[in-house]
């Protein structure tokens, strides 16, 4: 019998009577039993670990609610960022809207035989010999062909050479197959403008025919002779650079257009003028 309480099992028989009269005492103290002293003891771990999650629920939802409002906001300030973008581009174009008109008042006031239609360029065809493009005006405006196609300060730009209802294409002056008879406004030499491409100089035109012993200065002005199709001293460009053909027996020029191609969005059908 004396070996029945080992060493280990006297020690936990200790603890056990210590734990169950410090639960006495607490429960003495509280006011409550021992039973509810060891299921609050059970209890107060779990009751921490649940608030401990819950609260980490609560900032994961505050943080799902808060990325989701601030995308929201984010996606508005995009659409308004947008908004104000487009507005601007609006305003740009109606202020280059409101520059054509000026420039065109100011060409009505010097040529008022001239018949207008404006049209904006919807396509370009053009390619290393050709340059054309069609506009958003046609026959039921009355354009035909033949017809010359100017920018609102008198620069030549082309001719119209197909028409249909609602639209119409215009040949450029930079095509090489395009011939406008032409005079140098400082001088009156006369000659022949195209398109430059063939001859190296895409881009520009050239002025072909003029006398060997024609004065030709650069920055000199070319204006068109005149004719059916085109009235009398619109701008056809500005001679950037001149010489003697190869055989010697006659001298050409170099232009810049008057026309900025790069930056063309509207044009002038001249419908009616007077030729004399």
């Amino acid at each position: 019998m004396r070996y029945l309480f080992t060493k280990k099992v006297k020690i936990v028989l200790i603890i056990a009577v210590l734990l169950t009269a410090g639960l006495a005492v607490a429960a003495n103290l509280l006011g409550t039993t021992i039973g509810d002293v060891v299921v609050q003891s059970v209890l107060t771990p779990l009751r921490s670990g649940a608030s401990a999650l819950t609260q980490q629920a609560e900032r994961i939802y505050d943080y799902i609610f808060k990325f989701e409002q601030l995308e929201t906001e984010n996606a508005a300030l995009r659409e308004e960022l947008s908004q104000i973008q487009e507005n601007n581009r609006d305003a740009a174009s109606i202020k280059r809207e409101n520059d054509r008109l000026r420039e065109l008042l100011n060409l009505k006031a010097e040529h008022p035989d001239y018949e207008l239609v404006d049209s904006y360029i919807i396509s370009w065809d053009s390619n290393d010999w050709s340059y054309s493009f069609t506009v958003n005006r046609g026959s039921n405006a009355g354009i035909a062909e033949g017809m010359c196609a100017i920018t609102e300060s008198g620069a030549v730009v082309g001719v119209v050479t197909q028409v249909g209802s609602n639209y119409a294409v215009v040949k450029s002056v930079l095509d090489s197959s395009l011939k406008v008879s032409a005079t140098i406004a400082s001088s009156g030499y006369s000659g022949i403008v195209r398109g430059a491409y063939a001859t190296g100089n895409p881009g520009m035109l050239r002025m072909d025919y003029l006398p060997s012993a024609a004065v030709v200065r650069n920055n000199d002005q070319v204006v068109t002779a005149g004719s059916t199709v085109y009235p009398r001293n619109l701008i056809l460009g500005n001679i950037v650079d001149w010489a003697m053909t190869d055989n010697g027996m006659a001298k050409y020029a170099i232009l810049k257009p008057a026309a900025d191609f790069d930056s063309l969005e509207q044009v002038f059908i001249i419908t009616n003028f007077d030729t004399e």
